[in-house]
């Protein structure tokens, strides 16, 4: 028992998620830098990294320069075994951000300094929000001319419902920019653009008064930092560890993650204030982390993960107990047992074959089709995690097949890339009309291209004009029934046989909730708690 508590004390899980463009790869490719996981670095164009930071694989990715899937990856830092999952900017892709954001115990949040928050930000943190998620704010950019550190601030504060601290502060900013004083430990970091090493220049400064603080950055900006911090202190609360680990208090460091300035007091604060491995919430009770069997949860399936070899990888997320290799686990939901002989862990598109995994571990484990998003694994108890929801797509369109010989490839193809996340399926007529939801425009561009080249299909989308789709649940038949013979043309089935009514208009939708009062419209796919 003592060893699974040492192993979860060493653990940090946590997800990196921005607006698209925020640096939140870059940041990402400095932090497996600093934990020694991999030994160069540079922009994501750089040719030193084959053209891909090291957590964008998908040649598609590659292409776009955008993440359009989250990456796994584990590394050591200071004997903390750190599990970062990097999510998709593009907010085509938000709904696979929102499910890796169950996965997590914590988050780091990139900001622009020169854009400051932005839609896709306010998004991202809303669902950070719903779940109380500790998150520390990493303000990126700050050798570009950017916006002042306190109207930053209070746009946080204001557009992201939630309070900052400052644990560091930049001295000047843009061409100007000087370095960043770290309030948390009282320690200078001096700016030295750096790209590709890692820099060690933190000097130690006995307190704000220290006259090596002029020597360092000038008589001017030595006097606007002690102003500043004098505000700072006259303003926000001292920090409080427990209230950022409530989801209260988030925070916030200055940085600039091309030049590896600022990552390392980032890391070395996160790794000492993130929580580590929490309890779950399951259908049927909390799940602890120290318990004795093990548990877990599939948060992401991705197919062809290597395109040499037509593999398909679900992601789970260890949350109590110990997973073993080889060793028979249950499969709640199909309610049969099943071994794994090669789960792996990550670092990007490298695997390493693993023999056991603890609580906020993420695992790689092959699959034949036998797991979907959701899907809960347990020693033998029969309960499923909770909190993994699809939401309502912003756009439908219907799949028409490009090529009738290659009928199958396209069935398999739309299933198994629709059962990843990628986007949501809805069928009718018994199977024979199949329906696309996304949240974006780019998503069906993503899909096209993978079905060409990992399936050999091709197909056409038509648009459909689709307000929201709605998952619906009765306990009067009759009232079904009647409801199906109205509008049995907008009702169709998700991969879960759910019924899902396809809404052409928010009026239509509202009439028919006050017409047919014994049914149930929800607006997410987790019935039991529509959040």
């Amino acid at each position: 028992m003592s060893s699974i508590q040492d192993e979860i004390r060493k653990r940090r899980t946590f997800a990196i998620i921005s607006h698209p463009d925020a640096g939140k790869t870059t940041l990402t490719e400095k932090l497996l830098l600093f934990g020694g996981a991999i030994q160069t670095a540079g922009a994501v164009k750089s040719n030193k990294i084959k053209n891909s930071a090291a957590s964008d694989f998908m040649e598609i990715e590659k292409q776009r320069g955008i993440s359009v899937a989250t990456s796994v990856m584990n590394f050591k830092y200071k004997d903390v075994l750190i599990n970062l999952l990097d999510t998709p900017g593009h907010k085509d892709f938000a709904e696979d951000t929102y499910r890796t954001l169950t996965a997590v115990d914590s988050v780091i949040l990139v900001i622009d300094c020169v854009k400051g928050v932005e839609e896709q930000t306010e998004k991202l943190m809303e669902v950070c929000r719903m779940r109380n998620s500790p998150v520390i704010v990493f303000i990126n950019k700050m050798d570009r001319e950017g916006q002042n550190p306190f109207d930053l601030l209070d746009e946080l504060e204001s557009k992201l419902n939630i309070k900052v601290c400052p644990l560091s502060w930049p001295i000047s900013i843009g061409a100007t920019f000087k370095g960043v004083y770290n309030i948390f430990d009282g320690s200078l970091n001096i700016f030295n653009a750096n790209k590709t090493k890692i820099e060690e220049d933190i000097i130690t400064i006995k307190n704000l008064e220290d006259p090596l603080l002029n020597k360092l950055v000038g008589d001017k900006d030595a006097e606007q930092l002690r102003q500043d911090i004098e505000l700072i202190n006259g303003v926000y609360d001292s920090f409080d560890a427990q209230k950022y680990r409530d989801g209260i208090v988030a925070p916030v460091f200055f940085g600039s993650a091309v030049n590896n300035f600022g990552v390392r007091e980032l890391l070395d604060t996160f790794i000492r204030l993130a929580p580590a491995p929490r309890s779950r919430t399951a259908d049927k009770r909390i799940i602890a982390p120290e318990e004795e069997k093990f548990s877990g949860f599939v948060f992401k399936i991705h197919a062809n993960i290597d395109p040499r070899h037509r593999d398909r990888i679900a992601f789970l997320r260890v949350c109590s107990g110990k997973f073993e290799r080889n060793k028979f686990f249950h499969h709640v939901r199909l309610d049969k047992d099943y071994k794994f002989s090669s789960p792996a862990t990550f670092m990007a598109q490298e695997k390493n074959i693993i023999e056991e995994a603890f609580p906020g571990d993420v695992i790689g484990l092959y699959d034949t089709g036998n797991f979907k998003i959701g899907d809960t694994l347990t020693e033998g108890e029969n309960f499923m995690f909770k909190g993994i929801p699809s939401f309502s797509p912003e756009i439908f369109k219907e799949v028409v097949n490009g090529d009738p010989l290659k009928s199958k490839q396209l069935e398999k193809g739309v299933k198994q890339l629709t059962e990843e996340g990628v986007a949501q399926l809805f069928i009718q007529n018994n199977g024979n009309k199949k329906i696309i939801g996304t949240v974006g425009e780019l998503q069906f561009e993503v899909i096209q291209y993978r079905l060409k080249h990992e399936y050999g299909a091709t197909c056409n989308f038509h648009t459909m004009q689709v307000y929201k789709a709605c998952w619906i649940t009765y306990t009067d038949v009759a009232e079904f029934e009647r409801f199906s013979k109205y509008r049995g043309h907008q009702i169709a089935q998700d991969k879960d046989n759910n019924y899902v009514f396809l809404a052409e208009s928010s009026w239509v939708l509202n009439t028919l909730i006050a017409d047919f009062p014994k049914l149930t419209f929800h607006f997410n796919s987790e019935f039991k708690t529509d959040i």
